[in-house]
């Protein structure tokens, strides 16, 4: 019998966290002054995914989307996809990869709150302390380098973190009726759609693009959004809202790691305190209260998936 952290929905959290924490070395040596440039990695890596999901959407059961869920997919493909990769890649021109991580973690504070406030998901004690806590070790981070550090791209990546929490947010209605998979195959397609304007400019820097910068474009589409996404959106529909978006605080620790053995981005002591603090923010969200049962809450979302 399998233990619940052996679980296929708890595995496919620690995937995402893998292949998130991935993304964001992948974006500075794409978007570097020697790369692809802004708008180029952020429309290839949007069309690359589209491209792959598309393919194996008729042998995985991908259904077209139903009319009256297309408000929802333009508003998780213009915010989690669209705008996302754009304000991320522009951020990470001159912010690190293990340091915009670490500012991205404030996204499931948005998320479980939007939840709280919409789809009546509880805001526990635990969740909001725990939230807080997370979001002191991001504020951590970012004094790394003293006041100074907070800069105008720091704000960028904030706003990046904002726009992901509203996609967390928006897909929780869609994966009651979708499969994950569908979920993220209408996303990336309407997030394709809307950043159709960058493509002049993704023509010309592809043209002289150098082979680092191209690879990373693909490792972009096919991994951290195609594949990530998919178990992103297989986890979130079989666990509460709070739980789910609380393990992508553990992408910044685990990008400081990646970023140091591919960039040599080598974090400050500060930053390694304040990875610490979001942890145990993580730690605080998930813990239970004594005396219910650890799938009452999940309780509603089983049936839900079940009587499709």
């Amino acid at each position: 019998m399998l233990t619940p952290l052996a679980s296929p929905r708890f595995l496919a959290l620690a995937g995402t966290v893998v292949l998130w924490a991935s993304a964001f070395p992948a974006i500075r040596v794409g978007v570097g002054v020697d790369g692809l440039g802004l708008a180029a990695l952020s429309f290839l890596r949007l069309s690359i995914a589209s491209i792959a999901l598309v393919a194996v959407a008729p042998f995985a059961g991908v259904r077209l989307p139903h009319r009256r869920d297309l408000p929802l997919i333009a508003v998780c493909g213009m915010a989690g996809m669209t705008a996302y990769q754009v304000l991320l890649n522009w951020g990470e021109i001159h912010v690190e990869a293990g340091t915009a991580s670490l500012l991205i973690a404030v996204a499931p504070v948005f998320s479980v709150l939007l939840a709280g406030a919409f789809l009546a998901e509880p805001l526990t004690r635990n969740v909001v302390i725990g939230s807080v806590v997370a979001v002191a070790g991001t504020a951590v981070v970012t004094l790394a380098d003293g006041l100074s550090g907070f800069t105008a791209a720091a704000l960028v990546v904030l706003a990046a973190a904002v726009v992901q929490g509203t996609y967390h947010f928006a897909t929780k209605p869609l994966l009651l009726r979708c499969t994950g998979l569908e979920v993220a195959t209408y996303a990336m397609v309407a997030g394709t759609v809307f950043a159709l304007p960058l493509l002049p400019a993704t023509i010309r820097a592809t043209a002289h693009a150098p082979a680092d910068a191209l690879l990373s474009a693909v490792f972009l589409g096919l991994l951290p959004s195609a594949l990530g996404f998919v178990i992103w959106g297989y986890a979130v529909a079989r666990l509460p809202l709070a739980t789910s978006t609380a393990a992508l605080y553990l992408v910044p620790p685990v990008t400081l790691v990646v970023s140091f053995v591919w960039l040599g981005e080598v974090p400050h002591v500060i930053e390694l305190v304040g990875g610490t603090i979001t942890v145990a923010g993580v730690v605080l969200i998930n813990r239970r209260r004594s005396g219910v049962p650890r799938d009452r809450r999940d309780l509603p979302l089983r049936t839900a998936v079940a009587d499709r």
